[in-house]
């Protein structure tokens, strides 16, 4: 059966959640150069920004899935080739710094947006407050963009659908490091989990809600 994508974002029972796009991930000074070369080469902020513009002109809560850093990096993990290059890197994902904050093209709007921070992990959702957070506002739906489809945007979308949600992803809201491997993952592994779109789409099902409710 085709699921309605209008009502399966309906505003009172859906947010956005934006993975990682921080400073010091999607910015000019990243501890990922090759996400952030990715997503200046698609011109995913700019985009990005817009789904964020029309979510909050909707209704829908935008948020900031970021991941954070204590000073010393207490409590990272250590465990992985990924985590290793992270500390070795220049740039930190410092708690209450530059580069632990929203991408400027997304912004941030008091009141519209709330940021969820991991210090651990590959996911927003595994051993954060997300889910609870989102079942307690009534959220059934959670559209996922942000970096990347090579880890974190994949591992977002399986935790949220083992959680009961029903997830939506935009193909074009996100990015791989490796040209042609995002398209991949999209129609071969997340298609078969979430219901993909594009950011065009959502902007305009959320641009019309947000018209009729204002009459």
């Amino acid at each position: 059966m085709a699921i309605d994508l209008r009502d399966l974002v309906e505003p009172t029972r859906s947010a956005l959640c934006v993975v990682e796009c921080q400073n010091g991930v999607v910015g000019e000074a990243s501890s990922m150069p090759a996400v952030a070369d990715a997503v200046a080469a698609a011109d995913l902020l700019p985009r990005l920004g817009d789904l964020a513009d029309a979510a909050r002109s909707a209704g829908v809560r935008v948020v900031h899935c970021t991941f954070n850093a204590h000073p010393d990096l207490w409590g990272g993990n250590r465990n992985s080739r990924l985590f290793a290059a992270g500390r070795r890197s220049a740039v930190q994902q410092y708690a209450n710094t530059d580069a632990a904050e929203p991408a400027d093209e997304i912004g941030f709007v008091e009141g519209a947006d709330v940021v969820v921070p991991r210090f651990h992990g590959l996911s927003p959702v595994a051993g954060t407050e997300l889910a609870p957070m989102l079942r307690n506002e009534g959220v059934t739906t959670v559209v996922v963009a942000g970096v990347s489809l090579n880890v974190a945007i994949p591992n977002t979308v399986f935790d949220l659908v083992n959680g009961g949600f029903q997830v939506v992803v935009p193909a074009d809201g996100s990015v791989s490091t490796v040209a042609g491997y995002g398209e991949q993952v999209l129609e071969h592994t997340l298609a078969y989990v979430a219901t993909l779109t594009d950011v065009a789409t959502l902007v305009a099902a959320w641009s019309q809600m947000s018209r009729e409710a204002t009459g």
